[in-house]
């Protein structure tokens, strides 16, 4: 007798079509947010399965916080072109001129893409939202249900959410109310992997190991650009290094590395024991409570 038991990947990218597929069957205006890393790219990848030979019924958000790697940016162009959907950019430098939000003395702008994302998602009427977290990067997104519910001011609350019995979802919204969606949610960075490798997925260059230019701030290597020039009393150095993740330029981390190719990130990434926020992500270093805090005001 034959088995058709489906393998760890192909039973999480099934899920993932049936939650992508679940949206658009109850949603009326759904957008897929999209940063061009890893797990946005995979994201958009099944969203563009779960709806072949047809294109994605819905667009696709970045919201740009003018501080991105340029690679990335080129990257999410040519996924634009690839597919033919449409691109909605929400600026944060556009917001700060027009006085919607300040820029903060730390050089984050990762809070204050908060109300860029919220006016955004108003203007166009987006009633959901599907984002890329996973439940292993973060305490905070450990919380989150597949289908987390925001009220009217597009705030969050960890204590007040729907149950998923039996992977039933309620996209049940009133007026001003939206779903964000995580159809990423029981993957890991290794599932990640592991799937960007087996279907041969296009991605930033930033996650392959090449000697770069990096400087060493408190234990983390941070490459040396117009982002992140050297400082006063500051050296240099070349290494082979390489992004788990992907943010702004000026707060995101390299690890160093040897893995040049998707195969060896495989290999890396199932002998690390640290996620890749954990490792590389200055912005989540803030408190431990950094992340929650953000998405209780509305953020991903």
């Amino acid at each position: 007798m034959t088995s058709h038991v489906l393998s760890q990947l192909r039973s999480l990218e099934a899920e993932s079509i049936h939650i992508i597929r679940e949206v658009v069957a109850e949603m009326e205006r759904p957008v897929l947010l999209f940063s061009g890393g890893k797990d946005s790219i995979v994201m958009l990848h099944l969203a563009a399965k779960a709806f072949a030979p047809a294109r994605i019924p819905f667009p696709i958000m970045h919201v740009d916080t003018g501080l991105n790697f340029q690679t990335v940016l080129d990257c999410r162009d040519r996924w634009v072109e690839r597919l033919g959907i449409q691109l909605v950019v929400a600026s944060v430098q556009d917001a700060i001129d027009r006085g919607l939000v300040k820029e903060e003395p730390n050089g984050s702008r990762n809070r204050i893409q908060t109300p860029v994302l919220l006016e955004a998602v108003e203007k166009h009427g987006f009633d959901a939202a599907f984002g890329g977290g996973r439940r292993d990067e973060e305490k905070a997104r450990a919380k989150e249900r597949v289908f987390s519910f925001r009220d009217d001011f597009g705030q969050w609350d960890p204590k007040n959410q729907r149950p998923e019995i039996w992977s039933l979802y309620n996209g049940r919204v009133h007026q001003g109310e939206s779903i964000r969606v995580f159809p990423l949610s029981n993957w890991t960075e290794l599932d990640i992997w592991s799937y960007i490798a087996a279907e041969d997925i296009d991605i930033p260059d930033l996650y392959l190991a090449q000697e770069r230019e990096v400087v060493n701030r408190d234990g983390m290597l941070f490459a040396v650009n117009e982002f992140t020039p050297l400082k006063d009393g500051e050296t240099s150095e070349r290494r082979s290094v390489r992004y788990r993740t992907v943010g702004d330029a000026n707060l995101t981390a390299a690890v160093e590395s040897e893995a040049s190719t998707l195969t060896a990130i495989v290999e890396e990434t199932a002998a690390v024991r640290i996620t890749e926020r954990g490792a590389t992500r200055g912005d989540d270093k803030v408190s431990e409570a950094a992340m929650e805090d953000r998405k209780r005001e509305g953020y991903f």
